[in-house]
């Protein structure tokens, strides 16, 4: 008999901002995140792409503790959470609306009921003032807004994806199959991301890309790609958004089990 257990979101607990850094597992970087993809842009330089051929293994130092991925999941979320909530706030500057704009804010709502979800499970914030690689052209170009969201979540998505692989290793089946919830929504993103840029086929990847051996490896990556750098003019601040939105359904994660 088959068992679904609903997990309840809380609010965010108080941050901390412990300032420990991880290695990255980069192994080089190529030009054409923009090029590449068709998006163009005069003022745009090619955001990094990551190796995809990092082989996970079963080690004991391949594995991120749960506690530490709750952590970098949350950190992530808020990034999503300041990134969506931006591009709507300009979403008219970007030339983004109607149904496309819906996108977006369906988006925003998603992210942000991630982000409760790893608050409520224990996971603190390593950051909540974010940088973009572009700038504030990010939010004035499409090019940039595109090109940026199609990096993170390509990262988030490789992210999830090595979750479920260490979760297992931990013996947790039921937080793996809630890493694989998250993980096909942000595959929906970045696929309605290429969708908003006008670039075809929207659905381009067989294999998700698996960019990091570890979840941990994740914020040195997101760092060296210029998220956590905020400065004067490039300084974007994490602010709770609102998840009310009739049209997203599965508001909660469910853990199956077998009987």
């Amino acid at each position: 008999m088959q068992q679904f257990h609903q997990m309840d979101v809380g609010e965010p607990t108080s941050a901390s901002l412990p300032s420990k850094s991880r290695r990255t597992l980069i192994k080089g970087a190529v030009a054409g995140a923009v090029g590449a993809a068709g998006l163009g842009g005069t003022a745009m330089a090619a955001l990094p792409m990551l190796n995809a051929h990092a082989a996970p293994t079963n080690h004991a130092d391949c594995l991120t503790s749960i506690q530490d991925i709750f952590t970098i999941a949350r950190t992530a979320e808020r990034l999503a959470v300041t990134f969506y909530t931006n591009g709507i706030k300009n979403a008219d500057k970007l030339g983004i609306q109607g149904a496309k704009l819906d996108v977006l804010k369906a988006a925003l709502v998603e992210e942000q009921i991630h982000e409760l979800y790893f608050a409520a499970a224990g996971g603190k914030a390593l950051a909540s003032t974010f940088s973009f690689p572009h700038g504030s052209t990010t939010f004035e170009n499409l090019s940039a807004f595109i090109a940026t969201q199609q990096q993170l979540e390509g990262v988030f998505d490789s992210a999830f994806l090595s979750a479920i692989r260490e979760f297992c290793a931990h013996g947790r089946s039921d937080l793996a199959q809630i890493a694989g919830q998250i993980a096909t929504v942000e595959a929906e993103h970045r696929a309605l991301g290429r969708f908003i840029g006008g670039l075809e086929p929207a659905d381009d990847w067989a294999f998700s890309p698996v960019l990091i051996a570890k979840v941990g490896d994740a914020p040195a990556l997101v760092k060296k790609a210029g998220y956590l750098s905020p400065k004067n003019g490039n300084s974007y601040e994490y602010h709770q958004a609102s998840t009310e939105d009739q049209g997203v359904v599965y508001r909660k994660p469910f853990a199956v089990s077998c009987s």
